[in-house]
Formats: structure tokens, sequence, C-alpha cells
């Protein structure tokens, strides 16, 4: 079913995992990428998590798609993330659709793709998957960890869960649970899926065809909240898409549709619909405070983890707001915090992008880190 996948990395976890909505999985496939080499000391290693429709390959070309990796901007030689210094390790999270387990793979009880009957997961199940691959690879603490968005929430419940498994950690634009706009959001990307006809119920896998115009859909309502506003006007304002005058019809009269469209349709090649419902939902149930009986500053306490929080100054999907309220709470448990706001006009996909003020920030914070623990 999914050959296309046999010549990446993969770990498969044999070791059983109970997830919070009470199933146990287990000799399951967590595929990964590595960029860079461990030292022996094995103290340079960097894990990534990565945001709701990213994957392992940070960087370098995706064999898969054949696309340029995520974050280009951010990891290579030279770069924040420098390659020539640090290992870094980026896994594909469960519940996703390149290489780990996921909705797509095959139920052995039925001998067809799981769809709807995989179990729902959430951001710690994620997270406890990925320890096993550090046990795999021999790290018993990384250098750093870091993430945006999504990513950045992976990263706080890392950090929670396993609060000495990371000399520092850089959690970017995100917060400690979701909010009700957000949930919001993520239930509307859902419903336009589910309101295909040729989602099936979760079972168009058995057809071999996708929801197209959903997943489109979906992904169109997301790229909306990635920009602010001003930068949505700058770029795009009311500007005709190749034309003199108004169509009068429901084609892409203005530049601002066809960029929609073109990014919904270009994302149904590369993604799975199911695999969306999966990990919105995982971030919707996304509540570090609701783990803890203390709240926020009980889940940070007892931190030796160095923090870097960063957001940025147009980011209203994520605000600086609740960036700062992930810093009070440190700060509040004792934890080793500083905060930067990037000001910049990008929204919250500044970090994806080539913003020159977030990487200096990042790559300062990383090689500082890495400078402390070698003295």
């Amino acid at each position: 079913m999914n050959k296309k996948f046999d010549n990446i990395k993969k770990l498969y976890v044999s070791k059983p995992l109970k997830l919070d909505c009470g199933k146990t999985i287990s000799n399951f496939p967590l595929a990964y990428e590595t960029y860079g080499k461990l030292n022996s000391d094995k103290d340079n290693a960097i894990l990534v998590f990565h945001a709701l429709t990213g994957d392992q390959f940070v960087t370098g070309t995706n064999p898969i798609t054949n696309k340029e990796g995520w974050w280009v901007t951010a990891v290579g030689p030279n770069k924040a993330l420098d390659t020539d210094k640090y290992f870094v390790i980026c896994a594909n999270v469960i519940g996703g659709c390149m290489g780990s387990f996921g909705p797509r793979d095959i139920n052995p009880v039925t001998n067809h793709p799981y769809g709807l009957d995989f179990p729902v997961i959430t951001i710690r199940d994620m997270v406890r998957a990925q320890e096993s691959l550090l046990d795999h690879l021999g790290i018993k603490k990384l250098l750093c960890a870091t993430g945006g968005s999504m990513g950045g929430m992976q990263l706080l419940q890392f950090c929670t869960t396993f609060p000495n498994k990371t000399f520092s950690a850089v959690p970017i634009a995100c917060s400690t649970s979701h909010s009700a706009q957000n949930i919001a959001l993520n239930e509307l990307a859902r419903q336009a899926i589910m309101a295909d006809p040729v989602w099936d119920n979760g079972k168009y896998f058995e057809k071999n065809i996708q929801p197209k115009n959903g997943l489109a859909v979906a992904r169109m309502v997301g790229h909306i909240s990635y920009l602010s506003e001003k930068g949505m006007q700058e770029k795009f304002g009311r500007k005709l898409q190749e034309k003199a005058d108004y169509e009068f019809s429901f084609n892409a009269d203005f530049q601002v549709e066809s960029y929609l469209r073109h990014q919904g349709y270009a994302f149904v090649e590369r993604f799975d619909a199911n695999s969306i419902l999966y990990i919105t939902r995982a971030m919707d149930y996304f509540d570090i405070s609701k783990q803890f009986d203390g709240g926020l500053i009980d889940a940070f306490k007892n931190q030796k983890t160095k923090f870097l929080v960063i957001s940025f100054s147009s980011d209203w999907l994520y605000t600086t707001k609740e960036n700062k309220d992930i810093v009070i709470a440190l700060n509040a448990s004792g934890a080793d915090v500083s905060f930067s706001e990037i000001k910049t006009e990008k929204g919250h996909d500044s970090f994806l992008v080539n913003e020159p003020d977030f990487l200096k920030t990042l790559k300062s914070f990383i090689d500082s880190m890495y400078e402390k623990i070698k003295k």
C-alpha cells in the first residue's frame, strides 16, 4: 500500500505505548530523518518537532514529494541549526502520513487501511513515541529541542513529560493550550473534509482516491490564518489575477483567490485527509495545565532546561500574549527562561520564511548553549 515509503528511515517501536485514549499500540513505525553527524560525546543533538503539515524532511529535498524541505531557512551548513556542527533529528508524528504509523496503515484485524478505526491520538502520544527514537540513537540528553506552532506544543509537552531530556529548548509561536478560535478553525477544516462526498467516512483509501476538494478547502483555511492581515494586504491587496477587469463569474478574479486555490490543490498531492482530522484533533485536545493539578506552574516545576520563547508581533494564530503566558509560567516555576518577540508583518509563518532577526536569534541561542555545555 505504501511502497513509496519503503526506502525512508523508520524505527519500529516494539515497546507498547498506551495512548491517552486508552488504547495500546506496539510494533509501530516511526519515520525519521537525521542531518549532520552525532559527535563522540553525543552532546550535539537537536530534536526538531514539526508543525501540522510538516514532516521529517526539514531540509534538502524531500524524496517523496521532490519538494524543498520545510525548514531550509533554518537548517543546514552555517545556518541557525548548523548541520556542520550539530546533529539534527526530526520524526514524522504518529497520525501523520509520511511513513509513521497513521490512518492509512493496514489494520491487521481487517486487512484494510485503518481509516477512522485508527485510535485518536494526542500531542503527548506523539512525544512519547518520539522519545523511543532518542533511545534508539543512544542519546541520553539533547543539546536543544525546538519547534514552531504544533511543533512548539510538542516541545512544551516533551519538556514537561521528560524534564531531564534536553539542556535547552526553543518553543516558537505556540501556546500551552488551544484557544477557542483555533479549535473553531480546525473544526472548519475538518468539516470541509468530511463534507466532501469522496471522503466516504474515511474509507476513500480503499478506492485509491482522495477527497481533494474538501482537503484543499481545509488547507485554504489554514493559509489564511498563517498570514497577517497587513502582510496579506501588502502582498495581494485587491490586485486582479492576470486580467484588466472583473470577469463577472466565480473564477479566481483576485490574486489572493488564485493564491489560496493554488496552495489548496498543491497540498492534496502530498498530504492525507484523515491525517488532518487526527492531527488537528490532537492539537485541540492539547492543554498542559489540565495534565497537572497545580496548573502550568506545577507542569514546569523542577525544570533544569534553559528556555528561549519566541513569538512574532503579527501572529494572530498564536499571539505574543499566549507566548508570554508560557514565559510567565516558566518564571513562576523557577525555570531559566528568556523571551524574544520578533517584529515582522509575515504572521504565523514567520518561522518558516527568511526572517533574518528570527534566524539570528535562534542561531545565537543554540550556539551559546553549545558553548555552555562545552565549558
